[in-house]
């Protein structure tokens, strides 16, 4: 008996890769067939002898897969892929809405921090107009600026971006 995959069976997944071996293992998933995920930023790096801009993960050891429940060992046996994440004694997934949010980020041109601070929960907003227009997050005061701050729930971080006052509205 085949099992019928649709798109409400699919989830988005947090995975752990090993080391440095988020864009290796992005391509292997890419390469199975798996709907893989894996947000990257550029940055300027300098060395002792030049200065280059690379493109490198924005979360660390991580990426995101969108598989039926039943394909998980098949995620778990690609190269780079240390284990899922978890949370509360079960897989994580995290709901279609966030993983529209982050892609959403990472096509505006605003300069994005991740920080694995536990911060403080803050005042709820929805972003009104801009690149970011329909995105809900919460404020808070860091570094004394007014910053959006978008947590990835399951994910033990969070992504805080700049975004001016008059583009918020109060939830």
């Amino acid at each position: 008996m085949a099992l019928t995959v649709t798109n409400s069976n699919l989830k988005w997944y947090p995975v752990y890769t090993h080391p440095r071996a988020e864009k290796k293992a992005y391509t292997a998933l890419l390469d199975k067939g798996v709907e893989a995920y894996l947000p990257l930023h550029r940055r300027l790096k300098q060395w002792s002898d030049r200065k280059k801009w690379v493109e490198e993960p924005l979360i660390k050891s991580y990426l995101f897969v969108r598989i039926a429940d039943n394909a998980q060992s098949e995620v778990l046996m690609t190269r780079g892929i240390a284990r899922f994440i978890y949370f509360s004694g079960k897989i994580a997934d995290m709901p279609d809405r966030q993983i529209d949010e982050l892609k959403l980020l990472m096509t505006s041109s605003l300069e994005l921090e991740v920080t694995e601070e536990n911060l403080l929960p803050g005042e709820k907003i929805k972003i009104k107009a801009g690149p970011l227009k329909g995105i809900t997050g919460e404020i808070i005061a860091y570094r004394s600026q007014k910053q959006l701050l978008l947590r990835l729930e399951n994910l033990g971080c969070s992504i805080i971006v700049n975004v001016a006052a008059s583009l918020i509205n109060r939830l």
